[in-house]
């Protein structure tokens, strides 16, 4: 089975690769694009939320998420 990762964008998205099923509050099944991955907004601007559709690039959206690194990393 194919692993899912989700990659925090710089200033960005969530980009979301591998096989997933998103549903809404209702239990309703977002329909998916047939691609390789998912981007889903995090900025709040988006016109078609849950998915980005670049907005954040106008709105000025900031936020250099990281994770913490492991010792000895």
């Amino acid at each position: 089975m194919e692993e899912v990762t989700i990659i925090v964008r710089l200033n960005g998205p969530y980009r979301v690769r591998g096989p997933i099923k998103l549903v809404d509050v209702d239990g309703n099944e977002f329909e998916l694009p047939g691609t390789e991955f998912v981007a889903l907004c995090r900025c709040g601007h988006s016109k078609t939320k849950p998915f980005c559709d670049g907005t954040h690039r106008e709105a000025g959206f900031q936020a250099e998420t990281r994770a913490t690194p492991k010792p000895g990393s």
